[in-house]
């Protein structure tokens, strides 16, 4: 089947279908994917899928991402020539580095960013996903504190972790790779929400020149904002 044959093009058409196509939007998760794309150099056709249940709950992207979440990919040359579709930006990263040879280390160091990969996808980003619900948007009319605590504890947790992760060295798995891809973004976020303050980030020594480092990437520079929010 050809990407034109596909659910998806009903609503979001490929102008090129013989390139990499990308649904998404520039949250944390969706830059993961973009980004990665803009490291790796592959040609790629971006498509912006606003949040609203009218787009990522529609037939045509359930069709590619049963979980209604953006970032969702399409890859025509897949293994094998074949054409191979993906949501979750976690295994979008694995997929995209292991097709490319770039950004995931070879030997052990393959399971040392694949590990920084899943503790990303299990941990902060989901906490500090909370965090921001229950600080900045419809969580924060909630009048019982416990939700809201219980999401600023795990975040001090967790950047506790990446913080003790990078002394030492510029990147969590000691090169730059997947797992500063998946893990910076969700970092950047914290100002999204306003809540560096709520979760003592100016403790954490390591974690702003990380983010800074990961910022002044000129991928990071152009993936930010792709696809670019009408």
């Amino acid at each position: 089947m050809s990407i034109t044959d596909m659910k998806i093009n009903d609503k979001w058409p490929a102008k090129d279908p013989s390139i990499l196509q990308l649904y998404s939007f520039p949250t944390p998760n969706g830059k993961k994917a973009s980004i990665m794309l803009e490291e790796i150099g592959l040609p790629y056709e971006a498509h912006l899928v606003p949040l609203g249940d009218e787009y990522v709950r529609s037939p045509e992207f359930l069709s590619l991402s049963p979980n209604n979440k953006i970032p969702a990919i399409i890859d025509p040359d897949g293994p094998g020539g074949q054409p191979v579709a993906l949501f979750e930006s976690g295994a979008i990263l694995i997929y995209l580095a292991e097709k490319t040879g770039k950004l995931l280390p070879e030997g052990a160091g393959k399971y040392e960013a694949i590990k920084w990969l899943m503790w990303q996808m299990g941990g902060l980003g989901p906490m500090l996903g909370q965090l921001g619900f229950f600080y900045k948007f419809a969580g924060k009319e909630i009048e019982d504190p416990r939700p809201r605590d219980r999401f600023v504890g795990e975040a001090k947790r967790l950047l506790n972790v990446v913080n003790g992760a990078l002394e030492g060295r510029d990147w969590v798995a000691g090169e730059y790779s997947i797992a500063d891809i998946a893990i910076a973004p969700w970092l950047q976020a914290l100002d999204f929400y306003e809540a560096k303050d709520l979760v003592g980030w100016d403790g954490f020594a390591n974690l702003q020149p990380y983010v800074d480092r990961f910022a002044a990437r000129p991928a990071v520079q152009s993936g930010s904002n792709i696809p670019a929010r009408s």
